[in-house]
């Protein structure tokens, strides 16, 4: 049932993810691992929108 894998939808779900891993990677401010900065980013707005670029 899972979508992903219909089509060209897995191809265009790695670079979303290669995305994501490189902006957290690039993100200087808080010297943590990846797993973490996921956290981080997943529990706070504003640190989201640090790592995306985004005005906060």
């Amino acid at each position: 049932d899972c979508r992903i894998r219909v089509g060209e939808a897995a191809q265009n779900f790695a670079i979303l993810r290669r995305i994501a891993l490189n902006l957290l990677k690039n993100e200087k401010t808080a010297k943590l691992g990846i797993a973490t900065k996921r956290m981080k980013a997943a529990w706070s707005a504003d640190y989201l929108a640090k790592v995306l670029g985004l005005p906060i």
